[in-house]
């Protein structure tokens, strides 16, 4: 189809059915991934990247920058790469040090800049930075990949693919830093800049850079070690490998404090799939796309190995899932067909299933979804209307916090953790309740249990005093009414379950955002954390404006 597709009007899915935890612990990326858009618009506008600096020993330790070049600006990756004493390789925040620190920078740093961040940007947290440093990452090596890579070019070989598939990347990043953390540059100085204005812009364009350090730097070590046998790591290879990640709590608050993004996150993904199912009919070449698309995700899913009891489950499940798919009848004639295709997904198959069937639908039709990007981005968070009347505050509970009323908070299992920032890292922590957390500690995370508190509250006001001389008295209350005076205006900016609760796995809060990234591969190490491949599949700098695809990827043959 062109870019004259149509479709009939279809409602949205409700927030009370796509804000669970269940099911955003389910989804996968899409072409609304920041990943995906990023990529685009690389593709479109030829960026350039260049390594203009490599002052790396033949042990692999120095220093890098890579230049990238947008239609309106240059940016550069400064990289460290240091010896890390095994003891300390780990993937959790609390590490101080790693194999390789990074930052994005905006333009071309000088001697004095390099010097600077030579200095700084090991110590990461503990370091300083300023307003050209848009973006702070630090990043450990897969060592048993690593060196098997390395071993291999070194001797002329190209690496087994079977430990490709099985790990997926060189580097798995411990964390991405921006937005005025630790001096770096807040977004507002570099938001209505077109490149980086959708969300999360600058953070993926680190980690496509730190990609690139890799590639580079596991074929510089294996060129030194033996020049006469070496030999480069193939395309595909690189094409294949991606960034690792490892996420823990410290993204999940996230969802909770920016209710308008992320309303604006699901509600655009939620027109994409009633755009997508309100078309009629589908043409013969779209049914060989859908039927193309389907195959690749299913050697996707036959290459997701984790070691997680549940989430193997889940992954089995799955592949059965999508074998059914390629059963399904579907023809030109048929009428409405990828809605009765979703439909069917929703009676019979799991979550994920359900979520992956939306990834494909929406991948058909880029000219009716591909503009949905430009509405992700939020100027401002939502305020609190201080002349709002008791009773209309009573009637949007009413009318859309029925679900908070769900939970008998006198159960301590309900009312079991407590979410607090660390004194150390300023990192979220979730733990058993107990007196010693400070009311400056906590993340207002328990948006159910303070709903129900302050309907409880209300009760005793008069139905037409302005809600500011209630908030006056009680101004705790001011996070929670705020989000229920803007929850018509944005309905997909709740998550719909219990936070503190016994039954709540963070994990799927991860996997909602790092999905909306990106990130496929999820592989949970608990319920507090995951680690992730970003990137895996997509094109390499010499390839940026041959729109390759990067949909669900596998290892070429």
């Amino acid at each position: 189809m062109s870019s004259s597709t149509t479709y009939n009007s279809i409602a949205l899915r409700s927030p009370s059915e796509v804000m669970r935890l269940d099911r955003l612990g389910s989804t996968f990326p899409t072409r609304l991934s920041f990943i995906r858009i990023l990529l685009r618009r690389m593709a479109k506008e030829d960026w350039k990247v260049l390594r203009t600096h490599f002052n790396i020993n033949a042990y692999g330790f120095g220093c890098a920058i890579y230049t990238i070049s947008t239609p309106e600006r240059t940016y550069s990756l400064i990289a460290f790469s240091q010896y890390l004493d095994p003891a300390e390789r780990m993937d959790r925040v609390i590490a101080r040090a790693w194999d390789a620190t990074f930052v994005l920078y905006d333009g071309i740093p000088s001697e004095a800049d390099i010097r600077r961040l030579g200095q700084e940007m090991p110590k990461q947290e503990a370091g300083r930075y300023g307003p050209k440093d848009l973006v702070l990452s630090r990043a450990n090596k897969s060592v048993r990949l690593f060196n098997h890579v390395v071993k291999s070019l070194s001797e002329g070989n190209q690496p087994d693919p079977n430990i490709i598939v099985e790990i997926g990347y060189l580097m798995r990043t411990t964390a991405v830093y921006a937005n005025g953390k630790f001096g770096l540059a807040d977004r507002a100085d570099y938001a209505n800049r077109p490149a980086l204005n959708p969300p999360f812009q600058a953070e993926m364009l680190t980690v496509y850079l730190i990609r690139c350090f890799t590639f580079d730097l596991v074929e510089h070590i294996a060129r030194s070690l033996n020049p006469g046998d070496f030999k480069p790591l193939k395309d595909k290879y690189k094409r294949y490998l991606g960034i690792g990640n490892a996420t823990g709590l410290g993204m999940a608050p996230f969802l909770v404090n920016h209710p308008a993004l992320i309303h604006n996150w699901f509600h655009a993904r939620e027109t994409a799939l009633a755009r997508v199912r309100g078309i009629a009919r589908a043409s013969e070449n779209k049914i060989e796309q859908f039927h193309a698309l389907l195959k690749k995700v299913i050697r996707h899913v036959a290459e997701w190995n984790v070691e997680d009891e549940a989430q193997i489950s889940r992954i089995h499940i799955l592949r059965g899932e999508l074998q059914e798919v390629m059963k399904w009848k579907l023809t030109a004639k048929i009428k409405n067909p990828w809605d009765k295709f979703f439909q069917r997904a929703m009676e019979e198959h799991a979550l994920e299933g359900q979520e992956l069937l939306l990834s494909i639908l929406i991948e058909l039709y880029p000219e009716i979804v591909d503009p949905l990007a430009n509405e992700l981005s939020s100027a401002s968070e939502p305020m609190v209307d201080p002349n709002m009347t008791i009773a209309e505050v009573q009637g949007l509970l009413d009318n859309y916090y029925d679900w908070a009323f769900n939970y008998d908070f006198e159960d301590k299992r309900t009312n079991r953790f407590v979410w607090y920032y660390s004194d150390e890292k300023l990192e979220p922590r979730r733990g058993e309740r107990r007196s010693d957390i400070t009311e400056i500690q906590s993340i207002p995370v328990a948006i159910a249990r303070d709903v129900q508190s302050l309907r409880e509250d209300l009760k005793d006001e008069e139905a037409d005093t302005p809600i500011a001389m209630f908030l006056l008295r009680h101004p705790n209350y001011r996070n929670v009414v705020c989000r229920i005076q803007n929850v018509a205006a944005y309905p997909y900016s709740e998550l719909r379950d219990n936070l503190i609760g016994s039954e709540c796995r963070p994990i799927d809060i991860l996997r909602a955002k790092l999905a909306y990234f990106g990130a496929s591969k999820f592989d949970p190490k608990s319920d507090l954390w995951t680690r992730i491949t970003m990137y895996q599949g997509a094109p390499l700098p010499s390839e940026l404006t041959e729109n390759r695809d990067c949909f669900f990827p596998t290892l070429e043959a």
